[in-house]
């Protein structure tokens, strides 16, 4: 342990951290022992960001540790923070310590040094702060496999000692879990303490996997309804907290979740756990959208907030083919009101393809629900392409601008002819120009003014206008020069090229100039690129034989995997050897494929699945 005078005895600007050289550190470690607590507090939050980077730890880390240890006992200030900092640099796999690696290695050194001050620390065992008593547990933890016999023995005789008399509950669960990171197998689950049942049984969980007895899943039941209020304070190893734990244990095991949400549900959705227990199932598991949606119309009446659960339902409300009745009158409700639940009420509504919905869209548009609406409600072209066109001749910018150009898309081409002069205004004003580019040229509508602006557009420092509007001039005068030109320069330059590939289908054969180009991209090293590179060169030779192979060499259970089967669909093509991968997309329980804002409509992994359905029938 070394005390702040010794902290110019270190060369810091010699180690570096996250940020470069180290010499930060030592008047960071300085101010804790300030009277100023500010400081104090900007100091642990900057040691936080630079020895201990998003989980990654450096030369300077080390070093800083017999310093750190020494504010925790003299500082007296930021215990807690401090002694979680020293937990989480030390943070690492039993398994890795086996490794080649280790020796030598940033983590071995920090691990050495908090062993070598744990005996001074373990005192604050004792503290009457519950807070300090808990993150010492997890530093004793952090290095439990590392300690040599004598400090271990020490170490296990104090937390015993707290797991059995300690007057906080949470402090002793805690304590249960660092003697079993010591290699004391217990399983208290008969204790009268909920939070040292619902600890043993976790460790249980874990030690077991599933399926998990109905002993261990009545203690998840009954016993984790409610949160430790200090959870996400004290995280345990990867910066998991308990809670976390839980849940994933839980989600490995869908059917035990379900019934596990339910009854927390029914304790009152404390913390929204019950509600966001589900929805986790939702994207993990594939058909269970309709459990889950009933659980979170059980949820609804026990929310403050009510906004967040209501996005989840218009997210996989959508995903049920006939939702419940009870589910969408209460969704109507939350609607018709007036206040923050009203537009996710109202979207999940228009998800659910409730005609109630058109209603109030129209007496409160938003770009976003008008979108969803005309998406859902293509029969209602007449009264909603009134409302589109005011909102776009009103100046809709940004991603407004795009929802209302791409909601004109299901009232096909007659709805893109009537917006034609908001649309030639977007081009012209560059408001969501790349969108309304593609919309004037998919209408066959030609004049000089769009044509001139097509031309113009094509010209923009914008590489993706550039080239949505070359193809839109293209289509509109079978005049491919414009095209060439504008894809010969695109290609040439160093960029993402598959963002203006995947443009060219209806150039078709017009873009064979292109062909030199193109082949070199289909070995290219981005799959992105060979992707787009194979799709082009079918559109363009009719011939799938040269696009088959790298599609088939893309395809998986990835974004550009996804993207490489709709592809491969449209040659109708579907490789033998690629039977037994689509076969395991379709039949498997689990998602493959997480949700992301940017997947689109459609749940990357339902397309998975779909896609994969329609090659196997094709071959």
């Amino acid at each position: 342990m070394r005390s702040p005078a010794e902290l110019d005895d270190v060369r810091w600007s010699d180690l570096a951290h996250a940020y470069g050289p180290a010499e930060d550190v030592s008047e960071l470690i300085r101010a804790l022992y300030e009277d100023d607590e500010e400081a104090a507090d900007e100091a642990v939050y900057e040691l936080y960001g630079n020895i201990h980077h998003q989980g990654t730890i450096y030369q300077a880390s080390a070093p800083a540790v017999p310093f750190l240890a020494h504010a925790v006992l003299h500082a007296r200030r930021k215990r807690e923070d401090l002694l979680m900092l020293l937990a989480v640099l030390a943070d690492h796999s039993p398994d890795f310590v086996e490794s080649p690696h280790w020796p030598g290695s940033d983590v071995a050194a920090v691990c050495a040094e908090l062993c070598e001050v744990l005996p001074e620390l373990l005192p604050c065992l004792g503290d009457p702060e519950r807070g300090v008593r808990r993150a010492v547990l997890r530093t004793v933890a952090a290095v439990a496999d590392l300690l040599p016999d004598e400090l271990r023995a020490l170490a296990v005789e104090q937390v015993d000692a707290l797991y059995a008399d300690d007057p906080v509950p949470a402090v002793r669960a805690d304590a249960l879990v660092v003697l079993n990171r010591f290699g004391r197998v217990l399983e208290p689950l008969d204790s009268p303490l909920p939070e040292v049942r619902l600890a043993a049984a976790q460790l249980a969980a874990e030690r077991s996997g599933p399926p998990y007895s109905p002993e261990l899943v009545e203690v998840f039941a009954e016993d984790g309804a409610e949160p430790d209020p200090g959870d996400d304070d004290y995280p345990w190893s990867d910066s998991v907290t308990q809670d976390r734990r839980l849940t994933g244990l839980l989600g490995r095991e869908p059917d035990v979740a379900l019934t596990v949400a339910a009854r927390w549900i029914a304790a009152g959705d404390i913390g929204s756990r019950g509600s966001w227990l589900a929805g986790g199932i939702a994207e993990k598991w594939r058909d269970r959208e309709r459990e889950v949606l009933d659980l979170s119309l059980a949820a609804l009446p026990h929310q403050d907030k009510p906004a967040a659960l209501l996005r989840t339902i218009g997210h996989w409300i959508g995903h049920v083919p006939d939702p419940e009745a009870d589910l969408r009158d209460t969704l109507h409700r939350y609607a018709s009101a007036d206040d923050e639940t009203a537009e996710p009420a109202l979207l999940a509504l228009v998800n659910s393809r409730d005609p109630r919905a058109l209603e109030l869209v129209l007496e409160r548009p938003t770009a976003r629900l008008v979108e969803a609406a005309a998406r859902h409600f293509p029969e209602a072209a007449d009264r909603l392409m009134p409302v589109i066109r005011h909102e776009l001749a009103a100046g809709a910018t940004g991603n407004d601008g795009i929802a209302l150009v791409q909601a004109l898309a299901p009232f096909g081409t007659t709805a893109a002819v009537a917006a034609r002069p908001e649309l030639v205004d977007c081009l012209r004003t560059r408001r969501a120009a790349i969108v309304a580019a593609r919309q004037l040229g998919s209408i066959g509508v030609r004049t000089p003014e769009i044509t001139d602006l097509l031309l113009d557009a094509t010209r923009s420092s914008d590489p993706s206008l550039r080239a949505s509007a070359a193809v839109a001039h293209h289509r509109l005068t079978d005049d491919p020069a414009a095209a060439l030109r504008t894809y010969e320069e695109l290609l040439s330059s160093k960029g993402q090229t598959h963002w203006y590939l995947s443009g060219l289908e209806p150039l078709s054969s017009a873009a064979a100039p292109l062909l030199p180009l193109i082949e070199p991209l289909l070995e290219a090293r981005y799959d992105w690129t060979r992707k787009a590179a194979a799709e082009a060169h079918h559109w363009i030779t009719g011939s799938p034989d040269r696009a088959v192979p790298v599609l088939a060499g893309l395809v998986g259970a990835s974004p550009v995997g996804i993207s490489a089967l709709k592809a491969l669909a449209a040659t109708g093509r579907s490789p033998k050897d690629l039977h037994p991968a689509l076969r395991s997309y379709v039949s498997s329980p689990k998602r493959l494929l997480p949700d992301s804002p940017f997947s689109g409509k459609d749940h990357p992994d339902d397309e998975l699945r779909t896609l994969s359905r329609m090659l196997l029938m094709i071959g």
